[in-house]
Order: C-alpha cells, then sequence, then structure tokens
C-alpha cells in the first residue's frame, strides 16, 4: 500500500506542479517545481521507489519522442535541414568527445567509456523545457525550428552514442570500425523499422475504418500502442527503438493530413496527448527529486575517490559542464556559418546569412536546454554490468546529469529574458501568409460545395429558400469564418426548425469542404502542418458543437 500511496502522492505532485506555475508572476521552469517537490515526497516516505533502468526507459522515452516527431513543423525541418544536421549530429559528435575527455580528466574515478556515455546523454536538448521558459517571450520563430528540430534528432543521435559507450563499458572494449557500423545499423535500421511499422498499422487502420467506421476511443489507443509497437520491432532488431517511434511520429503526422478520422476522434487525440506529455514529464522530475537524495550520497562516495570531501565540488563539476556546452554550442554554429560562408554560391543553402549577430548566438547556446531525454537517459543506467560489479560511478553520472538539468534551466530562465529584451515580435510573416491562403482558399471550396448542395435541396425545399435562404447560408458562412478564425461574429437572430435542420446540414458540408482543403494545401506543403493542425482543430471544435 505505500508503493500504491508514494505513486498516487506523485501524480498528484504533478497536479499541483501546474497550479503552483500558473500562480507564479514570472515564467519559472515547471522541472524546477516539481524537482522540488519531488525531494519533499522523499522526507515522507521512508522507501523510496526502486526503478528498473530497462522499464523506466521503456515506459517514459517512446511516447514522449513518437509525440516530438508526430507535432514538430516539418515545414521547418525541410527548411532548416541543413542547421538542423549540424546541431544534431556534428554538435553531438564533438560533445561526446571533447566533454567525454574533458569529464574523465576532471574525475580520474570515473572510466572513460562512462564519462563518454555522461557526455552523450547530456548532450541532447529539449525544445519543451526552452519553450515553458519562453512562452511568453518573443522568440524569433526561426531560431525556436531550429531548436525545436535540433531536439527531435539529437535526442536520437545522443541515445544511439549514450548506449554505445554503454555497451563499451560493459564489454571493457570499443573499436572505432565496429562502433561506426553498429551506429549506422543502429540509426538506418531503426528509422526504417519506425517507418514500416507505422506504414502497416496504418494501412490496416485506414482498411478497416473504412469499411466498418471508426470510434473515437480505438483510435485514441492505437495512437497510444504506436511508439511501444515501433520501440519493440526496432530493439528486436537491435536497433534503435528510439529512432523508430520518432520515425513512427513523423509518419503518423503525414497520415493525419489524408483527414480520415473523424472531427471527434482528432479533438479527444489531441486533449489525451497533451495529458500523456504533462504526467509523463511531471513525473520524470518528480521522480528524480524523490530519489535525489539517494543519488546524492551515491556521488559523494565516488568523488571522496578523486580525494575532495567538500559536496560543492560536484556542483563545480556541473558548472563546468554546462558551462562547456554552451561554450561547444556558441562555437560551432558560428565555425559552421563561417564555413559555409566559404563555399561558392551555388554550394550555399539558400537564405543564409552571411553572419548571425551575437545575440543569436547566444540565445542558440542558452537555448540548449537539457530536459527530459536525459533524465530518462541516465536513468536507464544498468545498475551492474554482471554478478556483483556493480556499474562504475553510477550515481554520480545520474547527479552530475541532474545538475546539468537544474543549472541549464536556471541558465536559460535567466539568460533567454536578458537576450530577448527589447525584441520585437514579426509583424507579417511567411505563417500568416499561409493562414491568408488557407482561408481564402478553404473560404472558395465550401462556397463551391454550398452551392452545389444548394441546387440540390431548391428541388426539395423550394419554399423554404425562396423566403429563408439567403439568411440561412449567410449564418452558415459566419459560423465558417468564425471556426477558420475570422474576427466576424455570428448572427444570433431566433430560427425555425426547419431553418436549424437545413442550416446544420449545410455548415457541416462547408466545415467539411474547407478541413479538406487544408489538409490538401498541407499535403502540397503550400502551408505547413502545424498551421494545418491549429486550423482543423478549430474547425474540428465547431463541429462538435453542432453536434
Amino acid at each position: 500500500m505505500e508503493l500504491i500511496s508514494l505513486i498516487l502522492t506523485i501524480f498528484i505532485a504533478v497536479l499541483i506542479s501546474g497550479a503552483i506555475l500558473r500562480v507564479l508572476p514570472i515564467p519559472f521552469p515547471l522541472p524546477l517545481i516539481q524537482i522540488a517537490l519531488g525531494m519533499l515526497i522523499s522526507g515522507v516516505f521512508n522507501e523510496g521507489i526502486t526503478l528498473n533502468p530497462d522499464i523506466f526507459f521503456f515506459l517514459f522515452l517512446p511516447p514522449l519522442l513518437f509525440m516530438d516527431g508526430w507535432r514538430i513543423p516539418k515545414d521547418s525541418l525541410r527548411r532548416d535541414r541543413l542547421g538542423i544536421f549540424h546541431l544534431a549530429f556534428g554538435l553531438v559528435l564533438i560533445t561526446v568527445l571533447g566533454l567525454g575527455y574533458l569529464i574523465n580528466w576532471m574525475i580520474p574515478a570515473m572510466p572513460l567509456p562512462v564519462a563518454f556515455a555522461l557526455a552523450a546523454i547530456v548532450s541532447p536538448t529539449d525544445a519543451v523545457a526552452v519553450s515553458g521558459i519562453t512562452r511568453k517571450l518573443p522568440v524569433p520563430k526561426r531560431i525556436m525550428s531550429l531548436l525545436e528540430g535540433e531536439a527531435l534528432f539529437n535526442d536520437a543521435s545522443g541515445l544511439v552514442a549514450f548506449r554505445l559507450a554503454v555497451a563499451a563499458t560493459a564489454t571493457g572494449t570499443f573499436v572505432l570500425s565496429s562502433a561506426t557500423l553498429s551506429f549506422l545499423w543502429v540509426a538506418i535500421v531503426g528509422l526504417l523499422a519506425g517507418v514500416v511499422i507505422a506504414r502497416a498499422l496504418i494501412f490496416v487502420r485506414n482498411q478497416f475504418i473504412r469499411r466498418y467506421g471508426e470510434e473515437a476511443g480505438s483510435e485514441i489507443l492505437f495512437s497510444l500502442l504506436m511508439p511501444f509497437c515501433a520501440y519493440m520491432l526496432a530493439e528486436h532488431l537491435e536497433a534503435s527503438g528510439i529512432l523508430a517511434a520518432v520515425a513512427a511520429g513523423i509518419t503518423l503526422a503525414h497520415s493525419d493530413l489524408s483527414g480520415l478520422e473523424g472531427a471527434m476522434t482528432r479533438v479527444r487525440r489531441y486533449v489525451v496527448w497533451d495529458m500523456l506529455q504533462f504526467t509523463l514529464n511531471g513525473t520524470m522530475f518528480v521522480l528524480l527529486g524523490e530519489q535525489l537524495p539517494g543519488i546524492f550520497h551515491g556521488a559523494m562516495d565516488v568523488v571522496r575517490e578523486t580525494g575532495h570531501q567538500n559536496p560543492s565540488w560536484m556542483l563545480l563539476y556541473a558548472l563546468v559542464i554546462c558551462i562547456v556546452l554552451s561554450l561547444f554550442r556558441f562555437v560551432w554554429v558560428a565555425a559552421i556559418l563561417w564555413v559555409l560562408n566559404k563555399l561558392p554560391k551555388r554550394y550555399r543553402p539558400q537564405n543564409l546569412p552571411e553572419q548571425l549577430s551575437s545575440r543569436v548566438l547566444w540565445l542558440i547556446s542558452f537555448g540548449g536546454v537539457r530536459g527530459a531525454v536525459t533524465l530518462a537517459g541516465v536513468m536507464s543506467l544498468p545498475l551492474t554490468l554482471g554478478p556483483n560489479t556493480p556499474f562504475p560511478a553510477r550515481d554520480l553520472a545520474i547527479f552530475l546529469a541532474a545538475s546539468v538539468i537544474i543549472v541549464s534551466l536556471i541558465s536559460a530562465s535567466i539568460a533567454l529574458p536578458y537576450f530577448l529584451k527589447n525584441q520585437a515580435k514579426a509583424q507579417y510573416t511567411e505563417r500568416e501568409e499561409q493562414r491568408l491562403l488557407a482561408w481564402n482558399s478553404a473560404h472558395d471550396e465550401a462556397n463551391r460545395i454550398l452551392a452545389t448542395l444548394v441546387e440540390k435541396e431548391k428541388e426539395l425545399y423550394h419554399d423554404f429558400f425562396e423566403h429563408h435562404g439567403e439568411d440561412t447560408l449567410q449564418r452558415v458562412l459566419d459560423n465558417l469564418h468564425e471556426a477558420l478564425g475570422s474576427p466576424d461574429q455570428s448572427d444570433t437572430q431566433s430560427v425555425t426548425r426547419q431553418q436549424y435542420e437545413m442550416e446544420m446540414r449545410l455548415t457541416k458540408a462547408a466545415l467539411h469542404a474547407a478541413r479538406s482543403t487544408i489538409f490538401k494545401l498541407a499535403r502540397q506543403q503550400k502551408i505547413s502542418d502545424e498551421l494545418a493542425r491549429e486550423m482543423t482543430h478549430r474547425l474540428d471544435m465547431n463541429e462538435m458543437r453542432l453536434g
């Protein structure tokens, strides 16, 4: 019963953390609140939760990374693919090598493979954490897109490098050629496994829906199970389950543009996944706070082996790691930009700035906040290497990773508002152009469908359309404008039952036509999938309101 009470208390702490965040008058990182609540919980319960690393990793990471791949704007990935590649793969490689050797030099008691594992797991960034800090700040859209794209793929590259380092710790050997082949197998097969399993499941689901219809609860459960199916298939093939989950999320996002699901399914699924993301992220950080006191004592034992008795040395190690991570990011972005600008014009990426201001470079540097993926990864370190052989410096690695998360959150909370000071929001953006295109296209298609329906209905309801047709069509269009985000307000005058039924029928037809047009524009890459989701969500909500 105590374990059940502890689990329920953790969920309550996650709930309370959200309330505390809304009450606070200043932006504050939610994970820090959750860690603090977890530490309070550790003082109440005598026995904490003994985490199984493999189960912890399996339960938390696949759905979180699947959701990142599902919801990230795909137009940003295409536009900034070169910058994302350099940050998500090149920077991760430099970080693992450079920081790994530095950690081993600072802490000789930590073996080099473990130092590489720690460097690998602190290399992934967390766009959710940085968006929580900057939710009321005017972050340039291009920088936020770059940080989101980087976070999606450096999660995978960092975790693959982490896995190789842990394997090297367990075997005691590391061969570069073998590690390179292993990395390629893990990455490529992981991506393919995610795409294949997602496409297969979606194909079967679509065929069933077309024949028997859909049920919202089943569709939501289907999406919840997909990341775990992709993860398990990839792991069975000894590939990256994390990359498989990301690839499955991207594949589902592409499938969503078909518009096959009903409005109720999309709205409910959106709510369920939002709740799941908040719960999983919060539970991880509360668990970290609950485990932190015990981890601290184990970490101190390792530090004492280096000849230091003062606990402040661990904080110093974490500060050094955070400073080096930010400097790596700053230098790497500046260096890549310099190299690209030296290339002949025909080889340069489009829209490449000749130079970035120091403000933008520091925004990118401090925007590399560490969060849930780093936490879940480091908590998955094995407890032992074999019978009676504990994993070397495990508690210290976990404590340092947790400290890096905390320090990066605090530094970003201070630095990002400072560098965004006096930053004005753009008045007219590409997104607004896309929104106008989608609005006009959806409106025109809805008008075309309505004209066709009215011609058919006039044969059956000639008297109705002669007396009420104009008012009904006007209300239908007003409702559509409201659903699409138009400032116009719909008429609220009373109507007869016949008018109401006709209005509902025409409104649903207009909503369906508008939604189909928006999905088509997204499939043709004329508008972003993010904007398509936003606008169809409004249309879905209005369709549900109609019943």
